[in-house]
């Protein structure tokens, strides 16, 4: 089954942004070798601070757009209640191992409950870390 993510990242300075897609590690590898010129480069938001994955695009498409519109109080709410010290949650996953042996899977994540597409079949990073094959 394909899985879609909607994630935020943050700057060492407290920027933020919200994406969505259906490769995660990919994309933040895109974030941080700035391949697009784009808001994500012109502010440096290179740590991910967040993420929920889902089975079904429509509801990750839609998620996303409900969220950028949250004002900021209502964001970092969102990241702290999974996220209180706003550690890198890609720590770790583009060590040299991971990354010669090609994408690894997120494996199963569990649900925060923390949007509406939550009680939909949607997964959250809180209670399982990914973790990388061997």
């Amino acid at each position: 089954m394909k899985s879609y993510f909607v994630y935020i990242l943050s700057s060492r300075s407290g920027v933020l942004y919200v994406g969505v897609t259906n490769d995660l590690e990919h994309r933040l590898l895109q974030h941080r070798a700035k391949v697009q010129p784009g808001f994500t480069a012109k502010y440096h938001c290179t740590i991910l601070v967040w993420y929920e994955t889902f089975h079904d695009v429509n509801t990750a498409i839609e998620t996303e757009k409900r969220i950028k519109g949250w004002r900021r109080s209502r964001k970092i709410e969102l990241i702290e209640k999974m996220n209180p010290t706003w550690r890198d949650l890609s720590e770790g996953w583009f060590d040299d191992q991971a990354t010669s042996a090609g994408p690894r899977s997120l494996g199963r994540l569990g649900s925060l409950g923390m949007t509406r597409a939550a009680e939909s079949g949607s997964t959250s990073a809180r209670d399982t870390a990914p973790r990388r094959e061997t």
